[in-house]
């Protein structure tokens, strides 16, 4: 190899890392900490088949979803109109919504007050998260009006501190704690794994990285990576290493609440990740987790608020960046006023209607390559079966129509555990592949170009 070859290689690892680090940080929100604790004291000695369920869709779908968004070499809007226009508009707004004002940016303010309020004050009114959602807010409001890079620095240092007192509180827990023989509670008495699998939902990480997964790609392609396949090969290496260690995150974090004391009498992760913080390294250790915490919330507030305002701001031109920074700011404040089981509970059905197409829309974006054409009528089928079919499902979660519903539907394998539309899509991409195979043939360009076509058009700027 000469030298010149050397020196691109490794300004290649310094970006590949770099990239790794920031899409880590994407997905990590301080709001995931609360549900692998959770799922660790839940399924008690079912705990290994649960993890590696809810690390398949907490951790690994993530990182497909932003190497789909790397092999299309566009953003989601441009993915999923894949599934006709309708699908294409609709889709990524109900996306956006769920990640902004409907749940994820909520749930900033509801898992700082569970973690740092009610823990060290004793104070769970509603009078009282009333007052504190309304500072909280307030002041993402006034950070997301002007950043000026504030947030940035912030996370610069609070996403490392974070980890370090999350890695002193998973190898004390390791150290000072047991797990004792438990029973199961009710959802992972049988088949686990599809229920840490529907669990891994929660943390919204699919979603953000179909909503997000471009910023990634982009900061890869300004370092000098050109599009094509160069740039997907550089976008995987990085998710691998964000994947490894944001898994690494997770089953620390799932191990805390399988060897916490009595540890499914707690309603949320939150609670028990303070408790055991108090437990593990005394008062002092749990204030300085929780305020560390609050901050890491208090940053991806910002960002989900900016991201959201901006994606709809270009939707809709007619209303401003700031106006539609005050709508969510104001819908996200009032839904956070209701707690944090309640915030969950109003995700769970959204969630539950989105992620079966999310998971579809990923799938068929990383095969399509190896099939040598482009599938239009595979994609637009299985995405409308799986959205279709995810809509029943929610319907009948609700009690809406549920006989009728579940009378429909409930043949499909795995129905009990929500993954009941796995089949009936595949079904459904199955008859769309052949419909394609009629067609012309016309294969995918990897990251939107040939690496040739790439080469030439960074050689021609």
């Amino acid at each position: 190899m000469s030298h010149s070859d050397s020196s691109r290689a490794k300004g290649n690892n310094g970006i590949i890392i770099v990239a790794a680090m920031m899409l880590f940080s994407m997905f990590f929100g301080a709001g995931n900490l609360i549900f692998p604790p959770v799922l660790g004291a839940q399924a008690a000695d079912n705990f290994p088949p649960a993890i590696l369920g809810f690390l398949t869709t907490g951790v690994l779908l993530p990182a497909l979803a932003v190497i789909a968004i790397a092999i299309t070499g566009s953003d989601i809007r441009s993915l999923t109109l894949r599934g006709g226009k309708v699908f294409g508009l609709i889709f990524p707004v109900l996306i956006y919504l769920s990640i902004g004002a409907f749940y994820a940016l909520p749930r900033t303010a509801t898992v700082s007050f569970s973690t740092i309020v009610t823990p060290n004050f004793g104070w769970d009114s509603w009078g009282s998260r009333i007052v504190f959602s309304a500072v909280f807010f307030a002041i993402a409001l006034a950070l997301a009006f002007e950043p000026t890079g504030i947030v940035d620095r912030l996370g610069k240092y609070l996403t490392p501190a974070l980890l370090i007192l999350l890695l002193v509180l998973i190898v004390m827990a390791l150290v000072k704690m047991t797990s004792a023989p438990a029973a199961p509670a009710e959802d992972f008495q049988s088949l686990p794994y599809a229920t840490g699998f529907v669990e891994g939902y929660l943390t919204m990480d699919s979603l953000a990285g179909l909503a997000f997964g471009i910023v990634v790609v982009s900061s890869i392609r300004e370092k000098g990576v050109p599009r094509g396949p160069q740039l997907v090969s550089s976008v995987l290496k990085s998710a691998i290493i964000a994947c490894l260690i944001l898994g690494a995150v997770y089953l620390g974090l799932g191990v805390i609440g399988h060897r916490m004391p009595n540890g499914q009498t707690f309603s949320d992760g939150a609670t028990l990740l303070a408790e055991a913080s108090n437990i593990l390294m005394g008062g002092a250790g749990a204030v300085v987790f929780g305020l560390i915490v609050l901050l890491a919330c208090m940053t991806t507030a910002v960002g989900l608020l900016g991201a959201c305002s901006e994606f709809f701001a270009t939707l809709f031109t007619k209303v401003s960046y700031r106006a539609w920074l005050i709508i969510f700011t104001l819908i996200a404040f009032v839904v956070s006023t209701t707690g944090l089981e309640t915030v969950i509970a109003i995700a769970g059905p959204i969630i539950g209607f989105l992620y079966p197409s999310a998971i579809t829309l990923i799938f068929l974006t990383l095969v399509e390559p190896l099939t040598g054409r482009r599938l239009n009528m595979t994609f637009k089928l299985a995405l409308i079966v799986s959205i279709v079919w995810a809509g029943l499902m929610t319907l009948e979660s609700l009690g809406i129509g549920a006989n009728v519903i579940a009378s429909a539907i409930d043949w499909s394998p795995g129905h009990a555990q929500q993954l009941g539309w796995v089949v009936p899509t595949v079904i459904g991409g199955i008859i769309g592949f052949v419909i394609d195979l009629m067609g012309s043939k016309r294969a995918v360009r990897l990251g939107g170009e040939t690496q040739a076509e790439a080469e030439r058009r960074v050689e021609a700027q």
